[in-house]
C-alpha cells in the first residue's frame, strides 16, 4: 500500500533561489489541538531570500538535518482536524509559521499548525488576499504594541519603508493609538503613503519622538530619533546600541490567531491594505524568488500549490 504524500518547496543546501527543490513529503495526521491545512496560497517574503541565501544558516539560526522548509504566512481551507479541535473540514482559515530552524514551511499543499494559530478568513476576502496579512499584519500590530498608546507630548512618529507591507501596516495601526504618523518611503510612493493617512518624507532626519524601522538594512539606525525617545526595529540580529537615553526596542513575530482575527476582518472591510503583486504556482518558486529579490515590489508574489 503506497504512502499518501504532498509535494513541498524545500533547500537542501541553500544557494539562492536555484537551491529551491519541491519534494515528496509523507502526509501525516493532525494531533490534539491541531489543524492539516490544504494550502491555497502562500506569499514570499524578503525574510525567505536570507534562508534560500543560507543567510540564517551562517547566522546558526538554522540548522536542519536534511531540508529547510520554506515560507511563513498562509491562506487554506481545514483538510482535517485532531482530537479537540471545534473547526469544520472546508473552513477558510489562514495563519503564520514562524521561526527559522524548521523543516516544513507553507510553500506546501498541506500545512499541521496548532488550531490556537488560526483564524477564519471573514467572507469577502479572497484566499490570495488573505495569504498576505498573517506575517506582515501581526509585525505590524506587534511593533505598534512595542509602541504602546501615544504619550500626549512627543507623538510624532517616523515609519521607514511605509510603502512596504509591514511599514504600510503600521502607518495604519499606530493612528488608531494616536501616533502622529509620518512615512518615509520613495517618491513615487507619496500618494499611497499619503492615502494611508500619513504625512510623508524622503528624508530621516533627526527629532522624531518614535521611529519604527522596517527596512531590511536598518540604515539608519538611531540617527533619526531625538533624546529619549523611542525605536523599533524589525531585526532582532541587528539591534542598534542604546544611546542618548533612547529606549530600543526589536519585534519577535508571535503567532496569535485571536489578533489575526481581527486584522482580516479590518482587512475585509478595506482599512488594512493586502496587495498581491502576481500570482505564480508553485513550481515556480524560484522565478518568484528571484523577482522579490530585485526590490522595488508593493505587493507579494503569491504561491498556488
Amino acid at each position: 500500500m503506497s504512502t499518501a504524500t504532498y509535494r513541498a518547496a524545500v533547500v537542501r543546501t541553500p544557494n539562492g533561489p536555484d537551491s529551491i527543490e519541491i519534494v515528496d513529503v509523507p502526509l501525516a495526521e493532525p494531533r490534539p489541538g491541531q489543524v492539516r491545512v490544504a494550502v491555497a496560497a502562500a506569499p514570499v517574503n524578503p525574510t525567505d531570500l536570507g534562508v534560500v541565501g543560507g543567510f540564517f544558516h551562517a547566522m546558526g539560526m538554522i540548522d536542519q538535518p536534511e531540508h529547510t522548509g520554506l515560507g511563513w504566512d498562509f491562506a487554506g481551507t481545514v483538510d482535517a482536524v485532531g482530537p479537540g479541535v471545534n473547526l469544520a473540514e472546508g473552513t477558510r482559515v489562514a495563519g503564520v509559521v514562524t521561526g527559522f530552524d524548521r523543516d516544513f514551511g507553507t510553500f506546501a499543499e498541506r500545512l499541521i499548525v496548532d488550531a490556537a494559530d488560526l483564524a477564519a478568513v471573514p467572507d469577502g476576502l479572497g484566499l490570495d488576499a488573505a495569504s498576505t496579512v498573517p506575517l506582515s499584519g501581526l509585525s505590524a500590530a506587534q511593533i505598534v504594541d512595542l509602541l504602546g498608546d501615544a504619550p500626549a507630548e512627543g507623538a510624532r512618529l517616523l515609519v521607514t519603508g511605509a510603502a512596504g507591507a509591514i511599514g504600510a501596516n503600521v502607518v495604519s495601526l499606530a493612528r488608531d493609538r494616536n501616533w502622529r504618523v509620518t512615512g518615509l518611503a520613495r517618491t513615487g510612493d507619496e500618494a499611497f503613503v499619503r492615502g494611508l493617512g500619513a504625512e510623508f518624507t524622503t528624508v530621516a532626519e533627526p527629532g522624531w519622538d518614535a521611529v519604527v524601522d522596517t527596512s531590511s538594512q536598518q540604515e539608519w539606525g538611531l540617527a533619526p530619533v531625538r533624546d529619549g525617545g523611542v525605536f523599533v526595529g524589525v531585526r532582532p540580529n541587528i539591534v542598534p546600541e542604546a544611546e542618548r537615553g533612547i529606549t530600543v526596542k526589536t519585534l519577535m513575530v508571535q503567532s496569535d490567531g485571536a489578533r489575526l482575527g481581527e486584522l482580516l476582518a479590518r482587512a475585509a472591510a478595506g482599512r488594512l491594505a493586502t496587495r498581491v503583486h502576481a500570482v505564480m504556482p508553485l513550481s515556480r518558486a524560484a522565478e518568484a524568488y528571484k523577482a522579490t529579490a530585485e526590490g522595488g515590489l508593493r505587493g507579494r508574489y503569491v504561491l498556488q500549490p
